[in-house]
């Protein structure tokens, strides 16, 4: 069974904001010259907190690993994604330049069952 995992974090996102200022703060640009910067609500950091509840993977490149205890906890809770499968994203995103189909590109590291 699929559901709308996308939608699910953006309302629940929403929910957490609920119309407050959110602070960012640029730590980087990425390959292509997007800013990579760490944002918060009233003292919540953002992308912890998306992690902590499955609707978001750690991505080390940019996180430098901070979020992987969040991915651990919400693994072991089964929250969000991790209640599924689900393919990482990158992995989707390499699969289908490479002339793949999602599903049929898979390897151990990234896709959880």
């Amino acid at each position: 069974m699929s559901y709308r995992c996308g939608a699910k974090a953006a309302n629940d996102l929403d929910a957490l904001i609920a119309r407050r200022p959110v602070i960012c703060v640029p730590m980087s640009l990425d390959q292509y010259g997007r800013t990579v910067a760490t944002c918060s609500v009233g003292g919540i950091d953002l992308a912890d907190w998306l992690v902590r509840n499955g609707y978001a993977l750690d991505w080390p490149r940019y996180s430098g690993g901070k979020y992987g205890d969040a991915q651990r906890e919400a693994e072991r809770a089964g929250r969000g994604i991790w209640a599924g499968s689900y393919v990482a994203r990158w992995l989707y995103r390499a699969c289908i330049r490479a002339g793949g189909r999602p599903g049929g590109c898979s390897d151990d590291a990234n896709v959880h069952p």
